[in-house]
């Protein structure tokens, strides 16, 4: 039996054998040097000398004013009952700001603070040259003076080599005497995207096409990290195309990132053409997402090559730049390793993770108080939208089989402190009200993070101390009321303000046309239907059970019950894609993907929050909202909503 990865070793080890193989082709340091003269074009270039100042900056003693040079001296005794007379360019004499300091002088009085004169005593005809100016408060030596060197002096450091030089960083460079300067050559980066069902962006896509988006993504990277990016040809799956790529590559490139065929299918070609060209270093790593990267040299005629054969699963590939491609650019540029900001967060849920392999685990992170959350986010590698909404990244480590709820993480973070601190965090149930909720919020400085839990899972948030709002649409079949009775009983007495967002429609998801004939809710029962249910918890499968009690079908009889999805767009997802004829859920997310709708019920759903963040400056954006004509307007707009009493007050508890 073949082995599907040749190893899968640590992730140190691998990162220590590439960097061997690297310093060992005499690559493991600055690529070149280029000298460019300063303009805004070595804007995110990399300083490659140390920058000492030339000339001291200012380099001459200058008026920080439009104002009279004067020696300080000779305002003793200025008061404004007994001003003195200074006689122009004998005692004083006018500049500008900026203007040289003459070398009598030690100080300058704003022309504002004079009462310039004619000999005579009258205002003078031109303020600025005057027969004399009258003073009537002394001023302290160097007043109102740029001394030499107040910036820089000559011979100090300013900026150290490994700098990336931004416009401030331009201008001390210029200020200090530099015209041109010695930065690092950008490595040049291909990329290489392989896979028969690879198509571009914007082309016609039939079953089994798959948008080609991943060079995008790394070549952004690349350029972002300093690097400079060639997205070559889509290469289909055939051997020796890709081999007489990554050769032609190899010639007129520092390093060569290969996407997919890293693993060990029939058309996985990645580490077979590595070894045919080269020398395979790693071809299976202990991490997760990642689990199947390459890393080897290319043999050449100008010397050696690194390549990187990166998985085609988005995810994976994002995050292989991250891990392996940004260390060895930096390297190259002469940058110090990256450090990432952190700060220690609770994760909000229980989390399993493989315990061999280290875990990089996109979390979302939100304030409540001083204390900051993470929380978990979908952790498929083919989920990209799970890294647009990361706020940051926990690192599982090998041998740790998991995480506690409530257990302290450390989070290496996306977004910045302040941003962290204004995001509202929403854990709950699925609606897509609350993307439009965040797209408004925007536009007043505020951040909505949303996790799909389920109504019930978003309640038990609220309990834990989670969340900032819980998302809720919870029938109780004795009362037919939302939501109120299930916080009695999960949190009694906690103080909670309950609004309502919106009434909506559910039913059911159908393929169009309704192939299937589907009349009501008593065809879940039929042996030729497969249905797809919503997770444990939410409204949507509480309502569901409900309903099928009503009407006297047991659950083992609906062909799908078990198959659960966490969002009313997934399972109209399943029922689009032809893996299942119907799904229970809103009639947005129907209309989003073009499917039949069957409506069946009316139902309220409610935001849950704490009085605490109710009342606070955090919140008060969404209140606004909820009463803006232009919001409201964009709920109403998607089918299934009614939009009456939105952000009326359903109650206050306890």
């Amino acid at each position: 039996m073949s082995k599907i990865y040749l190893e899968d070793i640590p992730l140190e080890e691998a990162q220590a054998r590439f960097q061997r193989a690297i310093s060992a082709a005499g690559l493991w340091k600055t690529l070149g040097v280029e000298q460019l003269p300063i303009s805004e074009e070595l804007t995110g270039r990399v300083l490659a000398e140390t920058v000492w100042a030339r000339i001291s900056s200012p380099h001459y003693h200058a008026s920080a004013m439009d104002g009279f040079a004067v020696r300080a001296e000779s305002t003793l005794g200025a008061l404004p009952t007994s001003p003195i007379s200074l006689e122009y360019k004998k005692d004083t004499l006018y500049l500008d700001t900026g203007d040289p300091l003459p070398d009598w002088a030690d100080a300058v009085i704003p022309i504002e603070n004079v009462e310039p004169l004619e000999e005579d005593g009258a205002a003078a005809a031109n303020p600025r040259q005057p027969a004399l100016i009258r003073v009537r408060a002394s001023v302290s030596p160097w007043n109102n003076v740029r001394e030499m060197g107040e910036d820089m002096v000559a011979t100090q450091l300013v900026l150290p080599s490994g700098t990336m030089l931004q416009p401030v960083e331009l201008g001390a460079a210029a200020g200090c005497g530099y015209d041109t300067l010695q930065v690092a050559r950008k490595p040049r980066v291909a990329i290489i995207p392989t896979g028969t069902e690879l198509v571009y962006p914007g082309e016609p896509l039939k079953p089994g096409d798959i948008i080609e988006y991943n060079a995008i993504v790394l070549a952004s990277q690349i350029r972002e990290w300093g690097g400079e990016a060639t997205r070559l040809e889509i290469t289909p799956d055939r051997y020796q195309q890709i081999k007489a790529r990554v050769e032609e590559a190899a010639r007129d490139h520092d390093l060569v990132l290969l996407i997919a065929g890293s693993s060990a299918g029939s058309e996985d070609f990645s580490a077979r053409v590595v070894e045919e060209v080269g020398r395979l270093l790693v071809h299976g790593i202990a991490v997760r997402p990642g689990h199947p990267v390459i890393m080897g040299m290319i043999a050449g005629e100008s010397g050696s090559t690194p390549i990187i054969g990166v998985p085609g699963y988005p995810v994976s590939a994002a995050l292989t730049g991250e891990i392996f491609v940004q260390p060895v650019l930096r390297q190259w540029l002469g940058r110090p390793p990256v450090a990432p900001e952190t700060i220690r967060a609770a994760i909000t849920r229980k989390v399993n993770s493989p315990a061999g392999d280290d875990e990089y685990l996109r979390v979302a992170v939100g304030y409540l108080g001083q204390k900051a959350l993470a929380a978990p986010l979908s952790r498929g590698a083919g989920v990209i939208t799970s890294l647009v909404r990361a706020d940051g990244l926990v690192i599982i480590p090998r041998g740790v089989q998991g995480l506690h709820a409530g257990e302290e993480v450390t989070v290496q973070l996306y977004r910045s402190r302040p941003e962290l601190e204004s995001t509202i965090f929403a854990i709950g149930s699925h609606d897509l009200t609350l993307d439009l909720l965040a797209q408004f919020l925007a536009l007043r400085q505020r951040r909505l993070a949303s996790v799909n839990v389920g109504s019930l899972g978003g309640i038990l948030a609220l309990k834990r101390g989670e969340t900032h709002l819980a998302g809720s649409h919870l029938l109780d079949p004795d009362s037919g009321e939302y939501n109120l009775a299930y916080l009695q009983q999960y949190v009694p007495g906690m103080p909670l303000r309950v609004v309502k967002l919106v009434d909506r429609t559910q039913g059911l998801f159908l393929a169009p046309g309704n192939p299937q004939g589907i009349q009501g809710l008593e065809d879940l029962a039929r042996e030729d239907l497969r249905f797809v249910n919503r997770q444990r918890g939410s409204g949507t499968r509480l309502l569901l059970d409900y309903h099928l009690e009503q009407a006297g079908i047991q659950v083992a009889a609906v062909r799908g019950y078990e198959h659960e999805e966490y969002t009313h767009l997934a399972a109209a997802a399943l029922v689009a894609s032809g893996r299942a004829d119907c799904a229970l859920g809103i009639e947005a997310a129907s209309y989003a993907l073009k499917l039949d709708f069957l409506p069946l019920f009316q139902e309220r759903y409610d935001l849950i929050i704490p009085q605490e963040y109710a009342d606070s400056e955090l919140v008060a954006p969404l209140f606004d909202l909820l009463a803006d004509d232009s919001f409201r307007a964009a709920v109403a707009e998607r089918p299934g909503y009614d939009i009456t009493g939105m952000g009326e007050v359903i109650a206050e508890l306890p």
